[in-house]
């Protein structure tokens, strides 16, 4: 059982990322699932999340706009499109998925923005 996440890499400011979430040994249907990023010397901080139940999509308001999490059931994989990135959303990003008393991290993959 685990979370994969990758997709990470250097980009420039204004560049665009997608990130994916692959879960094996389980089935993500039944998950809601959140990316969160931890930058250098900071905490880690939920970016955005997408329920189980509705679909219902969540973003902090720094990444509203540019960022849009999906999910793809039949490939058992989640997606984070990170467009028109800043230096500010530099950190290592890593996908959670939850549901009743079941939870699994998935392994960061690191997004860097610089020029």
């Amino acid at each position: 059982v685990q979370l994969q996440a990758s997709g990470g890499g250097l980009v420039q400011p204004g560049g665009s990322l997608r990130l994916s979430c692959l879960a094996s040994g389980f089935t993500l249907d039944y998950y809601s699932i959140g990316w969160f990023r931890q930058a250098p010397g900071k905490g880690r901080e939920g970016v955005s999340g997408i329920s189980s139940s509705d679909g219902s999509t969540y973003y902090i308001d720094s990444v509203k706009g540019r960022f849009t999490i999906s999910r793809d059931n039949a490939k058992n994989t989640v997606y984070l499109q990170m467009n028109n990135l800043k230096p500010e959303d530099i950190g290592n990003y890593y996908c959670h998925a939850v549901h009743r008393n079941y939870d699994y991290w998935g392994q960061g993959t690191q997004v860097t923005v610089s020029s």
